[in-house]
Order: C-alpha cells, then structure tokens, then sequence
C-alpha cells in the first residue's frame, strides 16, 4: 500500500471518529457564542465581566479536565489490548481523582480575587465577576463527572452518545440565558451572572444524564463498571493517572492562561479593547475545535493500535492526523479573514467594539495553522503516555515568548514598540508566534519518541 493509500484510509478512520466530536465540542462552545451575543446586548459591562470571568473558569476547568484526560489513552491501550474487564476498575478510579480535582478548583472559583486584582476592574466589574465564578463553582462537580464519562466514551470509540448529550445541552442554553440574563418568571435580570447560573443547570442534567446512560445501556457491561460495587481509590491506579495527567492539565493549563492572562492583561486598556478581545478569542476558540477533534480522535486510535502492539500503524495514523488537522484548519484561517467583518456585525452592533476586534482578525487567518499542528502533535504524543517535556515545552513557549513577548509589545512598558503592535494585537502577535514555536518542538519531539519505542519493540520481539 502507496502512502498516499495509506493517508486515505486512516484519514477517514480519524474522519469517522472525529466528527461526532467535532459537533459535540461546538455545541459546548457555542454556549459561550451565545452567553457572549446574549450578554453583549445587555451591557457592555457585563460583556466584559463575562470575558474576565469566563477566562479565569476556563483556565481552572480546561487545568482540570486536562488532568482527568489522562484516563483516554489508558483506556484506549486497554480496549485496543481487549483487556476490557480492566476498564471498569480504571473508570471508577478516575471518578475518585474527579472527585478530588473538585474540590481543589472550587476553592479557586470561590475566592477569585488574587487573580482579578490583577484585571485592576472597577469594583462593579469585579462584584459581577466574583458573583459568575461563584456560581460556577456549584457547575464543577457535574462538569468534572462528565468529563470522565466522556473520556471513557472516547476512548472506546462511541463518541456520538457524548455528541447526542451535548447537542441537548445547547438546545437548553438560550431559554435558560434568557431567564437569567433578562429576568422572567418572578426571576430579576442577573446580566452576565445569568450564564452561569444557567450553565449549572445543564451541567447537572448532562452528568445526571451520562450516569443513567452508563448504568442501563447493555453496551457497557463489558467493561463491568459496576460490578465491583464501591471501591476505594488506589495508590498505583492514582499514581498512574496523575503521572500522565498532571503534566497534560499543566499542559492545557498553560495554554489557557496565555488567553486569560491577555484577557486581565488587556482589561487594563478598558471595556472596549477587552470586548473586542473576548469576540476574536471567543470565534478563535470555536475553530479551534476542528483541530481539537481531529487530534482527539487521532489519539484515540493511536492508543488503540500501541495497544494492540501495532506500532507502524500508530505512526502513519498520527502523521495522517496532523496533516489533515494542518490542511482544514488553514483553508478555514483563510475563509475567516475573507468574512471578517459580517462575522464580527454578527457579534456585536457597537461600532467601537467591531473597531476593536477587527484588527484582530488577521492573526486567526494564519495562527490556525501553527494551533492544529501543536494540538494534534500532543495528543499523539499523549497516547504513548509522553507528557513531561511537552509541557515544559507548552511553559517555555506560551508563558515566555507568547504572554510575555505580548506583555512588552502590547502594554510597552519601554515606550519602544510602534502603534501598529500596541495593545490586544501585540499580545495576538505573541501568542501566534508561541504555537508556531511549540509545534515545531513538538513535531521534533515526537519523531525521538516514535523512533525509541519502535526500538524497543524490536529489542523485546528479538
């Protein structure tokens, strides 16, 4: 079979995979679309409450969830080993780090104020903040369970029971956002705290949901989720999804915080440069999704093949999955600065917010390219269990080049950096430069990787 043969074939495979992810992942970001046009035509205070808030949760929930990502390619190895008893064992230990992770994030979203001290908001926009991450601290325990339960459906190849949950959860959003944002019912109007109040409701649908799913449908009793009954958590089962994924949350933790330090960073510039920010972040967010699913489902099958000790075939799925993650994303950058500016009427009718966001938008255009690289990259990575020096690579790039190069051009404390790179586009410009640096180490790394385990194959088969 020719490579291009070859190329086809996984590249439908991931195809296959990738879209039910693809939709479900967009209907949770449109949430965010919707909680962003809802709230920009209330004020444009609560806007920018919603995009300093929404920022600091984002940063602890994509931490989190990172860490708890560490069951996929365990689970994954495991399925495509067909040590399917093993699974359920696996499952429940993940629900106890769940459990813990929790209670670590909901300290932060209850005492926000170290972290909006920096933003230096006026005490209106910190009171609306505070009262959002609050809120959402009551979302966490739901949003954490799901993500277990989606982990386990991911990594055994039914993503669309995931998808199907998720598209009901949006059919929800408006109705919900429009109680709490607007006020009905013998409800007040709570402006952008009305987000929130309206994604815990769903969160605690979707978990209660999943559980039901996983305790009912036959299809899961193979892997005998239940069958031990109560269990308690285990050191060495612990040990192993915390050496993978504390380095995979740090991972998407620093990622994150690239965007929610440029989102305080920029506060400082006032509600407008912010606005504008939070529409370019929020619309970039959303086309990162493609890549996000492609690397997801080329993670997935990756670990499947590693376990069933097929090793050439983990190699040709993940290079297939980088280069079409790398093809569709940038055909879409170049799609999304021809359309810019109906995009951005479609966001906001406040001219000084468009005037704000439209500059931002050539670095979506190209930037994509350099994010489905990166992402696609570490996910195959993460499916031979490799996570350290990609983070270390992550913390080099994205905090020194990306926000802190961003730091010196948009704010310029020198006073040495022309107009064109001062402000929101400095720190875009920076951050664009991080993901073209990171995924080029990545790439480099993972052929090292690739190339010793196929190694130590061959030593171990004699």
């Amino acid at each position: 079979m020719t490579s291009s043969q070859h190329f086809s074939q996984h590249a439908r495979r991931i195809g296959t995979l990738a879209w039910p992810l693809l939709i479900g992942q967009l209907a949770v970001i449109f949430n965010g679309v919707i909680d962003t046009a809802m709230t920009s035509r209330y004020s444009s205070v609560d806007l920018a409450a919603l995009a300093i808030g929404g920022s600091v949760y984002v940063s602890i929930f994509v931490g989190l969830n990172g860490v708890l990502q560490a069951l996929s390619p365990i689970i994954g190895q495991l399925y495509g080993a067909k040590r399917h008893a093993e699974i359920g064992e696996e499952t429940r230990q993940g629900l106890w780090l769940a459990l813990a992770l929790t209670l670590a994030g909901g300290l932060f979203l209850l005492n926000p104020q170290p972290l909006l001290s920096i933003a230096r908001a006026s005490g209106e926009l910190q009171e609306k903040v505070t009262t959002y991450l609050q809120v959402l601290a009551f979302a966490l325990p739901a949003t954490m369970a799901f993500r277990v339960y989606a982990s386990l459906n991911t990594a055994v190849g039914r993503p669309k029971m995931v998808m199907f949950l998720q598209i009901a959860g949006l059919f929800l959003k408006v109705p919900l956002n429009t109680l709490f944002i607007f006020g009905g019912l013998g409800l007040p109007a709570f402006g952008g705290p009305g987000c929130a109040m309206a994604t815990t409701v769903i969160a605690w649908l979707m978990a209660l949901s999943g559980f039901a799913l996983l305790r009912f449908s036959p299809h899961y009793r193979q892997f005998r989720l239940f069958d031990a009954g109560f269990t308690r958590p285990r050191w060495k089962a612990q040990r192993t999804l915390l050496k993978l994924g504390i380095p995979m949350g740090l991972s998407y933790l620093i990622e994150v915080t690239a965007f929610t330090f440029m989102a305080l960073f920029i506060a400082r510039l006032g509600p407008e440069p912010v606005a504008g920010h939070q529409i370019t972040a929020n619309l970039s967010t959303v086309l990162y999704m493609l890549p996000l699913s492609i690397a997801n489902a080329t993670g997935t099958l990756v670990a499947q093949s590693i376990g069933a000790g097929r090793l050439q075939d983990a190699r040709r799925i993940g290079r297939a999955g980088i280069m079409l993650a790398a093809a569709l994303s940038s055909t879409i950058g170049i799609a999304i600065w021809l359309l810019r500016e109906p995009i951005i009427h479609a966001y906001t009718p406040d001219a000084r917010v468009f005037a704000a966001a439209l500059p931002l938008f050539v670095f979506i255009s190209f930037y994509q390219l350099f994010d489905a690289v990166q992402v696609t990259t570490a996910f195959v990575l993460r499916a031979y269990r490799v996570a350290i020096v990609p983070t270390i690579m992550y913390a080099v790039a994205l905090w020194g080049v990306g926000l802190g190069g961003g730091y010196l051009m948009g704010l310029d404390p020198f006073a040495i950096m022309p107009e064109v790179l001062r402000g929101p586009a400095g720190f875009w410009l920076g951050n664009s430069v991080s993901l073209a640096v990171v995924g080029a180490g990545l790439l480099w790394y993972l052929y090292q990787v690739q190339k010793k385990v196929e190694e130590e194959d061959k030593e171990k088969r004699g």
